[in-house]
């Protein structure tokens, strides 16, 4: 009897894995999870959101994740290039800003100085000034 039933099961089996009527890969994880914890419930769960998500999306969930994951790494690269123009665009007005200030307090020293100067040939000229 117990004969009979594994040849039956042999058979079956390798009716579905040869002729490419179901795919094995589909099966791999809800097996693997029917061994390892014994929860048939949970396996074939498993294997129904697995075969409604890939009605919905057209992939297999492990190949959207996978797919999701380099988009989000992709974009994760384009903020840091980004990250990084910005920062030396901060860099480089921040210098400008600075040599500007520097630029300002030599205009305002030259104007004081020219003042200065003013005030002093017009004491020894003797002209008044006009304000």
């Amino acid at each position: 009897m117990i004969l009979r039933l594994f040849k039956i099961c042999l058979f079956l089996t390798s009716f579905l894995l040869m002729t490419g009527f179901v795919q094995v890969a589909s099966f791999l994880g809800p097996a693997f999870t029917i061994a390892s914890s014994g929860n048939v419930f949970k396996a074939s769960a498993q294997l129904i959101i697995d075969n409604e998500f890939k009605k919905k999306t057209g992939r297999s969930s492990l190949n959207y994740f996978k797919e999701e994951v380099s988009k989000n790494n992709s974009q994760n690269d384009l903020n840091k290039d980004f990250e990084k123009m910005i920062k030396n665009r901060v860099a480089t007005t921040h210098k400008k800003l600075n040599e500007q200030k520097n630029q300002t307090n030599f205009d305002k020293e030259l104007k004081l100085l020219v003042e200065e100067r003013i005030i002093v040939t017009h004491k020894k000229l003797k002209i008044k000034i006009k304000n």
